[in-house]
């Protein structure tokens, strides 16, 4: 009922730009909040397709459909010209929720319980996955060091454009090897220990919510990427902070509350599998399609973050979350830690000016 209410941001965000001609600062926040309860309706058709269509499938149509929100979003943006801001999303994602979701949902869960436990195999995958995020964020950066700071530039046979090309078709099929490993030939070990229910929606129900809701993100990309600058600048705001912080998490923030929810419940299992699952889709799957699409929108994006503070926090983030989640259990102080570790990134995006 409460979300079928708050598809009201979709008209009245629609409304104050074309009908009222309001602040951009107003514009921007109705479309924001419009994105995240769209993106929640798209993971609830998402999860009604699975539970239809069996795991293997539903899979594959998480995969398809769970970051549809982010990347529009980040197309709409990379349109307007603010490539740096969608590095910035793109480093928000993985860091809110790995951190400020994982975190969130842990202290949930663990203020009823001592512990919460779950599969140690699936967390050492997903930690391994968050290890080559890492080393292809830095790859691209350390490859521009060498040539352009360096002084090796005439020994680069690519440009930097060309090389996050490269990188992002690796990711791409690294990922494709990750699905074929956890949803065929190992399926035994990965498969899912908790069911999200039953399905209480058609088939053409939820095309048809994810098809309608996709236009509608689309939209309201649209009024996001056109207002972003003026917002910053009304809000004294760097573009980076709301790349980081904002949009990073709007995309995501349907996540975020189910992870939150799962965790109440007790399934940890689930929460891990959609925090670092989808930190690790937007770095293997979202940032590579952002590249590749990129070049045919003639707005060439590679994966060099120019500030270091991006590659830092995700290096930072892969640490701890690798520490949280080796030993299989969790406690309430260990999602403090990962909280805490967010506002520390957060106030150092906040007081840094430039992407």
């Amino acid at each position: 009922m409460v979300l079928s209410l708050l598809l009201v941001f979709v008209p009245l965000s629609l409304g104050l730009k074309y009908l009222l001609g309001a602040p951009s600062v107003w514009i921007f926040i109705a479309a924001v909040v419009a994105v995240a309860v769209l993106a929640e309706w798209i993971r609830r058709a998402t999860e009604q397709l699975a539970e239809r269509v069996g795991p293997a499938v539903g899979g594959l149509l998480t995969v398809s459909f769970g970051s549809i929100a982010e990347l529009v979003l980040a197309l709409f943006v990379l349109a307007s010209g603010e490539t740096a801001v969608v590095q910035a999303q793109i480093t928000g994602s993985i860091i809110g929720t790995s951190l400020f979701g994982l975190g969130l949902a842990i202290v949930i869960g663990g203020s009823t319980r001592e512990r919460q436990s779950f599969n140690p195999r699936r967390a050492g995958l997903l930690s391994t996955l968050l290890v080559v995020v890492v080393i292809a964020m830095l790859l691209p950066a350390v490859f521009n060091y060498t040539g352009r700071v360096a002084g090796h530039a005439r020994a680069l046979r690519v440009t930097d454009e060309e090389l996050s090309l490269s990188v992002s078709a690796v990711l791409l099929l690294l990922y494709v090897a990750n699905l074929i490993y956890t949803l065929i030939t190992h399926r035994d070990v990965f498969a899912a220990e908790e069911s999200l229910g039953k399905a209480n929606w058609s088939l053409k129900s939820s095309l048809a919510v994810i098809i309608a809701a996709t236009v509608a993100i689309a939209l309201e990309a649209e009024l996001v990427s056109g207002a972003l600058a003026e917002t910053a600048s009304a809000l004294r705001l760097s573009p980076l902070f709301l790349g980081v912080i904002v949009l990073g998490l709007v995309g995501t923030i349907a996540d975020l509350f189910a992870a939150a929810w799962f965790a109440h419940k007790n399934k940890m299992g689930l929460v891990l599998n959609i925090c670092v699952g989808s930190a690790i889709q937007v770095a293997l799957v979202v940032a590579p399609l952002l590249v590749m699409i990129s070049w045919f929108m003639g707005r060439p994006m590679n994966l060099v973050f120019s500030n270091p503070l991006h590659l830092f926090a995700i290096a930072g983030t892969a640490l701890i979350v690798n520490a949280v989640a080796r030993d299989g259990e969790t406690t309430w102080f260990e999602g403090l830690l990962l909280l805490g570790v967010y506002v520390l990134f957060g106030l150092s995006f906040f007081f840094t000016g430039s992407a």
